[in-house]
Order: C-alpha cells, then structure tokens, then sequence
C-alpha cells in the first residue's frame, strides 16, 4: 500500500496495544466481532472500536449513564482516541471487563451460568430491562438509536443487488411505519436482543450502551416481538419474556394489550431484520434462509396493510 497511511498499524494491533498489560498475558488475542465496529478479548479484556463517524460527547453522555447502573448494566473501563493519521486516528476506543456470553445450553436453563432460581436468559433478560426503564435518563443524553438503526438498513438496499420484488416489500412496509412523536420517553437500551446479556461475577447483565438513550421503550421488545410474530420465536418463550417484563415492573407494554404498544416498533424492527438479512445474502451471493425469508414474508404483509 502506498500514500502516507502506509505504515499505519493494523487496527488490531492497535487495540491489543491499548489493553491492560496484564491483560495481555491472561489469554489469547480473540476477534468477537468486525463490522462497523471491531471487538476483540484480550485476555480478561475486551477492546472495542467504534465506529468512525461515533460522536465523542454522545458516547461519554452514554458511559457515564451506564456508570450508575451497575447492577444492570457492565462498567467501562475507560474511554481511549486512538492518536495519529486516518484510517484509525480518532477512533473513539472502550475497554471493558470480559463478561461470559450465552451459549445455546442457557437458553433452557442448563447451561454454565449462574442458577439463581430465575429462570432462563429470557426472564433475566426481561428483569434488567424492566429495572433499566425505571431509571430516568439523565440529562444530555443522546436519543435512543433504534429508530436510525432501522433507517441505516434501509438506506443501506441502496447499495444492495437484489431482485426488485425482494427489495420493494421491504421499502413498501418502512414507508408505511407512522412518524410522528412516540410515547413519554425513557432510558432505552436501544438494541436489545440476548446477546446482550453476560454473566460477570455471578451477576446476568446488559451490554453494549452504544444505541443507550432517551426513546421509546417498547423497542427493547422489539426485536423479540418482531421473531415471534413472524413465527420465530415460541409463543411459550415469548410469554417467559413478557411475563418476567411485567413482573419486575417493566412499564413499556401494558399487560392487557401489550400490542398497542408493541405493534409499531415491532413492525420496524421486522422491516430492518429483514433489510439487513437480504443485504447479507446479497453480499455473500447467498440465497435467503428460512430466517431471512421469514422476515420478508412479514414485510410484504406489512406492506399489504399499509396499501
């Protein structure tokens, strides 16, 4: 490669150099995950860069909300911007404790995760969101990004080559949505699904506050209500879910009808689930899988309702 960012490191080799020294010598160097961001476990850390265009003053706002949420939400460790040149100067970079992920045994139950009697991953799940939408946002933070999470994977067919008849259903159901003000706002997570949940010194816990903010909190329901009504998630599992939710307090849904609330976030989340699907696919020159196939099934529905 030629030009002055010739001899810019690796951003890997970046964020290695920004953990912990003794973290360095606990374990093997690990990519958890490279898209917009990268995440990658050194040792008993895990690093994380975020995505170029991430404003700084928004995500301090964010670490500092999840600061005093400790028994909900993962503790940062610190806030790094890497120095130089692009490509990676500037990049905003967070430190955090290794937490434990999920396996497929936690989903019922079984597997290596604290046993506290409180069921599975799902009925936590529903408990520290609940406990997180009790708190009031603090002042300054940003909104909530599920909403502009959706609109980037709708911009984003732009660039997509698909058929037509895949990509119009998905445009046809997102033109659709009603815009306008939400309901009363409160602290959202803004993506929640179970692989945000970790398990850190006993304790089940929320992760990633990169979409935290003030917005509607039926969307943190979202993505699950989007899978069971597209007949992806068991009505016995979903029930787990909501049920635990309502228990410990939550107040995004009302229990009565709790469609009323989840009807129009849940619809959105189908439509970015569904663009995000077919723009893998397209990527990889994959056809659709029964996932993927679902999710468009529900949006040509949505699009049907909406006509």
């Amino acid at each position: 490669m030629n030009g002055p960012h010739a001899s810019a490191p690796p951003l890997l080799d970046e964020l290695v150099r920004l953990a912990p020294p003794g973290a360095r010598t606990a374990g093997p160097v690990t990519v958890l995950k490279e898209t917009r961001v990268l995440v990658v476990r050194v040792g008993d850390v895990v690093v994380k860069a975020h995505p170029p265009e991430t404003d700084e003053a928004g995500l301090r706002a964010r670490l500092a909300a999840v600061r005093r949420l400790p028994e909900i939400m993962l503790t940062p460790l610190a806030l790094h911007r890497l120095d130089g040149d692009p490509p990676h100067g500037g990049r905003l970079v967070t430190i955090w404790p290794a937490g434990v992920p999920l396996t497929p045994d936690d989903l019922d139950g079984t597997g290596p995760g604290p046993h506290d009697g409180g069921g599975t991953p799902w009925e936590k799940g529903g408990r520290l969101l609940a406990r997180l939408h009790a708190h009031a946002p603090p002042a300054g933070l940003p909104p909530a990004g599920g909403p502009a999470r959706v609109a980037r994977a709708v911009a984003g067919l732009a660039e997509v080559d698909a058929p037509a008849r895949v990509l119009a259903p998905i445009r046809e159901a997102y033109a659709a949505l009603p815009r306008g003000p939400g309901r009363s706002p409160r602290l959202t997570h803004g993506d929640w699904h179970l692989g945000q949940l970790v398990v850190h010194r006993g304790r089940w816990l929320l992760i990633d506050p990169d979409d935290l903010g003030v917005g509607d909190p039926a969307w943190d329901l979202a993505r699950p209500a989007a899978w069971f009504a597209a007949g992806l998630l068991e009505p016995a599992t979903w029930e787990r879910l909501l049920s635990a939710y309502l228990a410990a307090g939550g107040t995004a849904v009302s229990a009565r009808d709790p469609w009323r609330e989840l009807d129009v976030p849940a619809r959105a989340l189908t439509i970015q689930l569904a663009a995000t699907a077919v723009a893998t696919a397209a990527r990889a020159g994959e056809p659709l899988d029964d996932v993927a196939a679902a999710m468009l099934s529900s949006c040509e529905r949505i699009a049907a309702a909406g006509r």
